[in-house]
């Protein structure tokens, strides 16, 4: 599955014209995607040098902080989509992030690697950590600090009083998977509001 697949199955899910607010936007590709093919407007927020520079030559508005510090410089439903795309696996306090994502945006769109795909089940029972596609590092030097499920994201999404409108996985070929997507799928996408 190509990270063009994942950025198009996400943005035909932001509304034409929305405000976004991209957490932890990388070299800015899906933020660029959503402003040419859907007349988006809005931020990035990147922390490492050399991807805000490439956010910079695609013509993106880009700040440059550590997600870890809050959304405190954003007023209350400053967006209208907030995504966080293989954000949430990298900050320490996931939760607090979730929270400051409801806060600042109406909706949110929130993609993450799925531990509980079946091929890391194998992996995991047969004694070693999984190495794949959407988890293609080591144990010992991954930038992961949490690995997650979509059946866990589900009950978070519940705790924290966030209505999910849309979820779904996204197996190794691209395709959208609906049913028992804990198991059968690489990627968990969720669609967020509040209530």
């Amino acid at each position: 599955m190509s990270d063009r697949l994942i950025q198009h199955l996400i943005a035909e899910r932001v509304p034409h014209g929305a405000r976004v607010l991209d957490l932890g936007c990388g070299d800015g590709a899906l933020l660029a995607h959503l402003r040419d093919a859907r007349g988006c407007r809005g931020y990035g927020i990147e922390i490492d040098d050399a991807l805000v520079h490439a956010c910079l030559k695609r013509g993106l508005d880009v700040l440059q902080f550590n997600l870890e510090e809050g959304l405190s410089m954003f007023a209350d439903d400053s967006f209208d989509v907030v995504l966080q795309i293989d954000t949430l696996q990298h900050l320490r306090n996931a939760e607090t992030m979730l929270r400051e994502t409801a806060r600042v945006g109406r909706s949110a769109i929130v993609a993450f690697p799925n531990f509980a795909h079946w091929p890391n089940r194998l992996r995991v029972l047969a004694g070693r950590m999984p190495v794949t596609r959407r988890l293609p590092y080591q144990w010992y030097d991954t930038p992961n600090i949490r690995v997650g499920t979509f059946a866990d994201f589900e009950v978070l999404a519940e705790r924290l009083g966030l209505h999910i409108d849309d979820a779904f996985g996204i197996d190794d070929r691209g395709r959208v998977v609906r049913r028992w997507p804990n198991l059968l799928a690489s990627t968990a996408v969720f669609k967020l509001s509040q209530r």
